[in-house]
């Protein structure tokens, strides 16, 4: 985490260890308000339209849980996703459709279209699976979705940080997203954006009297905004080390950080697909800075136990994580590098020629 994320959250913990947590919270609701305003500029979305939740898992699970179904979904869905697709059809009988891949790995935007009947009542889909460099083509989705009058719920997860993102152009209705990851912000941190238009046809499934107040003995109003989707009780530590995280990556300019980022991802991929017996294994006509690989021979957890003893961080994906596409492809665990704008050439270069040691040895 940049240094300005760290100190927002430890001088928070501070304030409330000397005049205690609601006390705090009263002294920085500016600030903890500021956020919403933060996170509405990194999509060029409205501070109504966000809600600020424990992660992406959580954000993207109150706009799904708040739908009706049928659902249309990709291939390379996450398996946080997929697995309350399962439950969702195990309790009300809602269908799921997967729509399948185009030659280059992305979702195919003429099946989706030839997909969509009055059946359809959801498109869910994940721009960047947790899989691999594939970028799913989420504008596209959205206007065939737009144009059916069907809500489309992107989860952007991996997107956001590395990315820039820009709702209206995305034509979704709810993105969901973490702190964590490329935004580089704390653990224990998300958002969902609604789209106001969208905001009155949904309850969430979970309330309290912050999302909903109790204005009478038999009734309660929901918020006329997206603060429906949270509850009173929050983490306002983590919360301005989420906003300051988002306002370090916006001083910064986002399309410089997708420029950088992509050029050293593509950097890294040239120099792993020189390696004989390394194969990258990432899809797409656009790559995302995530490179997945794998090493022939040798096990991917292996490879990251032997990046980390090099001070080279990268992490491995299993089956598990994007069933359908690891099924597809018949694909084992994966290793996975995530290089970012603060990283150097050099250090990409490096974990080339960690790999090129490890197949040389055999």
């Amino acid at each position: 985490m940049p240094r300005p994320v760290v100190n927002a959250i430890k001088d928070h913990i501070d304030l409330e260890a000397e005049i205690g947590g609601y006390a705090a919270a009263r002294q920085e609701r500016k600030r903890c308000e500021a956020v919403y305003s933060s996170v509405a500029r990194l999509l060029n979305a409205s501070s109504e339209e966000i809600a600020l939740v424990e992660n992406a898992t959580v954000a993207w699970q109150m706009a799904f849980y708040s739908l009706q179904f049928m659902i249309l979904t990709a291939e390379a869905e996450y398996a946080a996703n997929y697995v309350a697709f399962l439950q969702m059809a195990k309790r009300t009988g809602a269908e799921i459709d997967v729509v399948p891949s185009n030659h280059t790995g992305e979702l195919d935007t003429g099946a989706l279209a030839r997909m969509i009947d009055k059946r359809v009542k959801l498109i869910a889909v994940t721009w960047v699976p947790t899989n691999g460099g594939l970028t799913n083509p989420a504008a596209e989705i959205g206007r065939i979705a737009k144009a059916h009058g069907i809500p489309f719920l992107l989860d952007a997860c991996q997107a956001v940080g590395q990315m820039t993102v820009d709702v209206e152009a995305l034509h979704c209705d709810m993105l969901s997203a973490t702190g964590r990851k490329f935004l580089r912000g704390p653990r224990g941190t998300g958002f969902l954006y609604v789209r106001k238009n969208l905001l009155e046809r949904l309850e969430p499934p979970v309330i309290d009297h912050y999302a909903a107040p109790w204005v009478a003995r038999d009734r309660y109003e929901l918020r006329p905004d997206a603060r429906r989707f949270e509850n009173w009780e929050n983490n306002y530590a983590g919360r301005l080390g989420l906003g300051a995280a988002i306002d370090y990556a916006l001083d910064i300019v986002m399309p410089e950080i997708e420029r950088r980022c992509r050029m050293l991802a593509g950097r890294l991929r040239t120099g792993l697909g020189a390696i004989a017996g390394v194969t990258v294994l990432d899809l797409g006509r656009n790559p995302s800075a995530i490179v997945s690989f794998n090493v022939a021979g040798i096990d991917a957890r292996d490879v990251v136990r032997k990046a980390d003893l090099s001070g080279i961080a990268i992490g491995a994906s299993d089956p598990d994580s994007t069933r359908i596409d690891s099924e597809n492809r018949r694909l084992s665990d994966i290793v996975r590098a995530s290089p970012h704008y603060y990283n150097t050439a050099e250090e990409v270069d490096r974990l080339v020629e960690l790999c090129t040691m490890l197949k040389s040895r055999g």
